[in-house]
């Protein structure tokens, strides 16, 4: 396989770049991002290159015939407008390119924020849950979108593997987004009352990747750890104390200092916290009864895994 990873330099994709090139199935590696991503490897070459740009160049030219998109604003930015046309434009704009040259499989990582944060979710979300990733939340509203956008194009090209993961928050030594940053915190402002969280560790999630790219299995798959840790549980392993709030004071507070920019306090909108005090738990069954993977860690393990990391 010749194939191409977008966001190269971020978690996933830098994870991922560096997992294809050990695998003796996959021939070279392409990866592109707007900033430099350094994994080295006889198989690899990076490509600077915004997602938004012209791509069939690099596809054609690489005789591409994977593609794994990872490329997305995961930190909230407050330039809303300019984080969707990355997330929502460059999709489109790789989809195009792999139609142009001939791609056989697309990959693409969803989350399973695209189902939304409410009180009437499923218990658990399955894949047939209703995707409904809530509008104040330009992340989780954006992944709905581009699941959407993805559908359309599965019926216009049933031709290509199209392949889907929607794992739930993904935890290991690599884990430094905004919520990473709040959790670490000496003390943490969080809602009172909050509901037992999963995680995937990042090595489960890569594998999970490489197996469904050498298999060219097709379909939508949620990726997400057995079990569930409550907060109060996480802090304690991180050895840090929790400032509850409730949910009316927290709010306004938490949008306040986000608008402000006091990235001090908070580095996400108080739109994300709905995800601690809603139920959002997703069934992984489909994964294992169709691939037969076996997780290597559960909720709680790769949380206490990431913990060790910054505990060293």
């Amino acid at each position: 396989m010749n194939i191409l990873v977008t966001g190269a330099a971020g978690y996933i994709g830098g994870i991922m770049v560096e997992i294809l090139c050990q695998k003796d199935w996959v021939k070279t590696v392409v990866g592109t991002d707007i900033n430099q991503a350094n994994q080295k490897s006889s198989k690899y070459q990076f490509i600077k290159r915004d997602i938004r740009e012209v791509m069939d160049d690099i596809i054609s030219n690489n005789k591409i015939d994977t593609v794994v998109h990872t490329a997305y604003i995961l930190p909230p930015i407050h330039n809303k407008k300019q984080m969707e046309d990355i997330n929502k434009g460059g999709t489109r704009n790789v989809l195009d390119a792999s139609v142009k040259a001939g791609v056989k499989q697309i990959l693409y990582t969803s989350s399973t924020t695209a189902y939304g944060f409410y009180p009437d979710n499923d218990s658990p979300l399955t894949e047939d849950s209703p995707l409904r990733g809530n509008g104040d939340f330009t992340y989780a509203k954006n992944k709905k979108e581009i699941e959407r956008i993805m559908q359309g194009f599965i019926s216009e090209h049933p031709d290509i593997v199209v392949t889907i993961i929607r794992p739930c928050f993904v935890v290991g030594p690599g884990f430094k987004n905004p919520l990473a940053e709040h959790l670490k915190k000496k003390f943490v402002m969080l809602p009172s009352k909050t509901l037992p969280w999963q995680f995937v560790h990042e090595d489960d999630l890569i594998n999970v990747m490489a197996l469904l790219l050498e298999k060219r299995i097709g379909g939508e798959f949620n990726v997400t750890g057995e079990g569930t840790i409550t907060f109060p549980e996480m802090l304690k392993t991180l050895g840090n104390t929790q400032i509850p709030l409730p949910w009316w004071l927290l709010y306004p507070l938490n949008n306040l200092s986000w608008f402000l920019r006091l990235s001090f306090i908070t580095k996400f909108p108080s739109s994300a916290m709905r995800m601690m005090i809603n139920p959002w738990i997703a069934s992984n069954e489909k994964l294992v009864r169709q691939t037969g993977y076996k997780f290597i860690f559960n909720s709680r393990e790769a949380f206490e895994a990431f913990a060790m990391s910054i505990n060293k």
